[in-house]
């Protein structure tokens, strides 16, 4: 009986340490998901799901770059064709006479003159001839060559294009795949939970903010848009992403920016936090894929994610990297 129960307590024991490095489960099978877990988790799959949107931006910039290096090279690989064409004509013609011994009877024309200054002077038209000849064969190799080029050069910015293409399609299935799997986390939620977290974060929006010059159009026109939808690669009318939501904004100020966080970090004059303006560009995370517009006070508005919307939130909300003044 004594080494019965010794065996039950040693059994029991057993679990409880099993419990304790997460051998056997510690919580009912059925216990409802913590709301800190499926925060973090939304919050990993939005992040995520950005910096594939993101990407998929910037290629969509590689791709519309290369599609322009395309049709010049194209255009430079026609020209270039046709040099080649009106080269090997000449070429053509030019076997075609020596074969044809126009030379020989131009030579014997001489020689039969009897006319010594009326031979030099013939061989050295002769000469010049050959030179032009030598220069037609030469022309013919250089322009060859330069085809060749073209052809090869147009074939890489091909290989690029297709390679462009695949990356869209990579990232935009990746996108799809994080928030599916941050819809389905939301869902396993009681409503009320998942109500907290999709509305939290979020600050009221100022009704008035100090701004002159061009940066007023940019801070009023990205104002106005709070309250609009986050859509991955929108650009407006009714629903942004982060860096769609900037580049419309500057461009009521006649700004032109690139439809990417990353790049547009890469425009404009860089200026420190101590220095911020309304207008401003804040970028975020390391590799940068978030950006919002400063709007003073220590507030930003920007384009957050899915759950969120445009929103106005503290300029520290996320990890800083920088700012950048357009204009």
């Amino acid at each position: 009986m004594t080494s019965g129960r010794k065996r039950i307590a040693t059994a029991i024991s057993g679990l409880a340490l099993a419990a304790t490095i997460g051998l056997v489960p510690v919580s009912p099978a059925g216990a409802e998901p913590d709301i800190e877990d499926v925060q973090a988790r939304v919050d990993r799959l939005y992040r995520e799901a950005e910096q594939a949107s993101e990407r998929y931006n910037e290629t969509k910039i590689e791709l519309s770059t290369l599609k322009k290096d395309l049709a010049s090279l194209k255009a430079d690989q026609e020209f270039q064709d046709r040099q080649l064409g009106w080269v090997r004509r000449e070429v053509r013609e030019s076997v075609l006479r020596q074969y044809t011994g126009g030379t020989l009877s131009v030579v014997g024309q001489v020689i039969n003159s009897g006319s010594p200054s009326a031979f030099l002077s013939q061989m050295s038209t002769m000469s010049n001839y050959q030179r032009i000849q030598r220069g037609i064969f030469e022309e013919y190799e250089a322009a060859l060559k330069a085809l060749n080029l073209r052809k090869k050069a147009t074939q890489a910015r091909l290989d690029q294009l297709g390679q462009a293409r695949e990356q869209l399609a990579e990232d935009k299935a990746t996108v799809d795949a994080k928030l599916a799997d941050a819809q389905e986390a939301l869902e396993k939620l009681e409503a009320e939970e998942r109500d907290q977290i999709l509305s939290r974060g979020g600050l009221r929006a100022p009704s008035d903010v100090p701004v002159s010059g061009r940066a007023a159009a940019a801070v009023q026109f990205a104002l106005s848009q709070v309250g609009d939808a986050y859509v991955y690669g929108a650009a407006g009318p009714s629903a942004w992403d982060c860096s769609g939501l900037t580049m419309v904004a500057w461009a009521q100020a006649g700004v032109s920016l690139p439809h990417s966080s990353s790049a547009q970090y890469g425009t404009g004059t860089h200026v420190a936090a101590s220095d911020l303006q309304p207008g401003d560009l804040v970028f975020y995370y390391s590799p940068i894929s978030h950006v919002g517009m400063y709007i003073g006070n220590g507030l930003i508005a920007h384009a957050a994610n899915p759950s969120a919307g445009v929103r106005v939130s503290d300029l520290y909300s996320m990890p800083y990297v920088g700012a950048v003044r357009p204009g």
